[in-house]
């Protein structure tokens, strides 16, 4: 195993361990409202829409990267594809 380099220990801010990490809690429950504001913190609101089903899917590594390659919101255009092809094509 590498030795750390002694000139990058901070004794000051120690690496963190499992312990650590099981304690940690998110800002949102640690810091001030008023901070959270001044600092343009906001917590999503309510859906506006009927909520999506987490799901896991199998796709061809040709469809996955064509959808990525459009850009954020891929995932989007996947669902509209799908909704467009529920519209044309009913059992």
């Amino acid at each position: 195993m590498k030795k750390p380099n002694p000139e990058l220990i901070d004794s000051d801010n120690p690496e963190w361990d499992e312990s650590d990490f099981a304690r940690a809690r998110p800002a949102a429950d640690v810091l001030p409202a008023a901070l959270h504001e001044a600092m343009g913190i906001r917590r999503r609101g309510p859906q506006k829409m009927p909520v999506k089903k987490m799901i896991t899917i199998r796709l061809s590594p040709e469809v996955v990267d064509g959808f990525r390659a459009t850009g954020p919101g891929w995932q989007a255009r996947v669902d509209a594809v799908l909704k467009h092809w529920l519209k044309t094509h009913r059992a």
